[in-house]
């Protein structure tokens, strides 16, 4: 196994990782936002105003796109597995 190999499975680990990644993150941060703007206009500083709605939204998301994550994570994980032998040999 050369070092372009190694470099090429990290890179194909980490656009994995961002891809399944990047709904939750966005949705997060989006909820987030707006609930920030929603606190500024109407003065209201409470932590759980801002903490359970982007808990609520994560995890709709994760109920939703949920298979869609595990099915790409677990092909990844198959073609890693399954280069492995011609890695070495």
């Amino acid at each position: 196994m050369d070092a372009q190999q190694v470099l090429t499975i990290g890179q194909q680990g980490l656009f994995t990782l961002l891809t399944v990644a990047a709904p939750v993150l966005l949705t997060v941060l989006v909820v987030g936002l707006l609930v920030s703007i929603f606190q500024a206009a109407t003065q209201i500083n409470e932590a759980t105003l801002s903490f359970v709605p982007k808990i609520v939204a994560a995890f709709a998301v994760l109920a939703i796109g949920g298979p869609w994550m595990i099915t790409t994570l677990v092909e990844y994980l198959q073609r890693t597995l399954q280069a492995i032998p011609s890695a070495v040999g």
